[in-house]
């Protein structure tokens, strides 16, 4: 029948102790369906995803399969039943290699032994379809960088032959050209009749992409609509509940004296002579593809990793920060583009991340912490930046992705830093508070 689905969501509802993630909603998409599921940070997009792979247990509703209903309550039942989940937040092993991760699922499907070569060859062949047969099979996933990550995720999903694929934030730390590949693998995929789940805050992706839209706020669901038959601010307002007229804030900073002066600096094999100048008040973009070395340069410069050779001047004065604890007690602050690992204590309270830069706000002369106060500030500070979360003690691992990039930014804005570096800021991050993040 071409009317029929192939999967159908109904009546969905999900809660984390006394948090509504998803209350009521429904989802539907056809064979050959590139549709779009949109909604601000918290809204329940990823949660309504891991309900259909299987990573979470739905609280009431039903899942249907080629209209047949199905109980998915592992992620082995949903793989088995031809859906793969590419997460905002990677699934690989770090200490494995490109390869291994690849074909993680069947690394011995032809007998109790692992044929390493034909792993390496098939993973390379998978990659060079993809376009980046630059990466190397045989390296390590954890000494990638975030981009290639997303690649070997992207990979390791297609060797499946999933009928649906979820896609959640796959281009949020991809250049322009590895986009453009990714859209065209994800358009042969609709001509094949796979049907794709595609979930971004990048609106011009949505519209270039998708057939149809849904969109789900506050954990309910909101409407479902053709992306020929709405605007880019229609939709907008349909996702934040308001019309936003503005995106960029208008630029009226005074620019003051120099503040940081980079000079021919050389760090291992990414950073190359690399010069630069910042000054007051001043916002300086870095651009470049996949490892151009934009990340190594900051890495460098902030202390986490080792200068060969080059000058750093800070407020007049050369320096090399031998560790990032003596850039943060100078004022200069980096946010890295993984927050997974490198931006936030995943297993520590919303607090405990929030104020990790700016002890010295929140304790007495004693040294001891002041923890009314530490509270009362976090809770201010976030509701600043619109962060959705219960408690300020709960872990940053009960957020979503978005959130959790909220609060890494957090940390940096409440150390009153004089520099600060933001390495893909904006990653995973709605469209309202895009803007809010651009204010500040």
């Amino acid at each position: 029948m071409q009317d029929a689905y192939k999967i159908e969501m109904k009546g969905i509802t999900k809660h984390f102790g006394g948090v509504k993630a998803l209350s009521n909603v429904s989802f539907k998409i056809k064979k050959g369906e590139i549709h779009a599921l949109v909604g601000e940070n918290g809204a329940g997009k990823s949660t309504l995803m891991k309900i259909l792979s299987g990573a979470y247990p739905k609280d009431s509703g039903q899942i249907l399969i080629d209209g047949k209903e199905v109980k998915i309550a592992s992620p082995k039942d949903s793989k088995d039943l031809g859906i793969a989940v590419i997460y905002q937040e990677f699934m690989l092993a770090p200490d494995l290699t490109v390869a291994e991760n690849i074909s993680i699922d069947n690394l011995a499907d032809t007998g109790i032994f692992v044929n390493w070569n034909h792993l390496k060859k098939a993973a390379s062949e998978q990659l060079s379809k993809l376009g980046f047969g630059d990466i190397d099979p045989g390296v390590k996933v954890g000494n990638l960088s975030v981009a290639y990550q997303q690649i070997v995720e992207i990979c390791k999903c297609l060797t499946r032959n999933a009928d649906v694929i979820v896609f959640d934030e796959p281009t949020a730390v991809l250049t322009f050209t590895e986009i453009e590949k990714l859209f065209a693998i994800i358009r042969k995929l609709k001509s094949e009749g796979v049907s794709v789940i595609y979930i971004s805050h990048r609106l011009d992706e949505i519209f270039e992409l998708s057939d149809n839209i849904t969109v789900l706020k506050d954990g309910g669901y909101v409407n479902t609509v053709p992306a020929l038959s709405i605007t880019k601010e229609e939709l907008v307002n349909m996702m934040v509940g308001r019309s936003i007229t503005q995106m960029f804030p208008q630029r009226n900073a005074k620019i003051g004296k120099e503040i940081l002066r980079v000079e021919n600096l050389n760090a291992g094999n990414m950073v190359k002579d690399v010069s630069f100048t910042v000054r007051e008040g001043e916002i300086l973009g870095f651009s470049g593809l996949v490892g151009a070395g934009r990340t190594e340069t900051m890495r460098a410069i902030f202390g986490a990793d080792k200068i060969d050779s080059g000058k750093v001047i800070y407020f007049g004065k050369e320096v090399r920060f031998s560790h990032p604890r003596q850039a943060i007690s100078n004022g200069f602050g980096l946010l890295p583009e993984d927050r997974k690992k490198q931006g936030l204590l995943l297993e520590q309270s919303i607090r405990v991340n929030t104020t990790l830069a700016s002890m010295y706000k929140i304790k007495n002369k004693s040294g001891i912490i002041h923890h009314k106060k530490e509270k009362k500030y976090v809770r201010d500070l976030l509701q600043g930046i619109n962060t959705k979360y219960g408690s300020t003690e709960d872990n940053v691992n009960s957020l979503s992705g978005g959130n959790q990039q909220k609060i890494a930014l957090s940390k940096w804005l409440s150390a009153d830093c004089k520099c600060i570096v933001v390495d893909e800021h904006t990653r995973g991050v709605d469209f309202g508070c895009k803007i809010e993040i651009y204010k500040i």
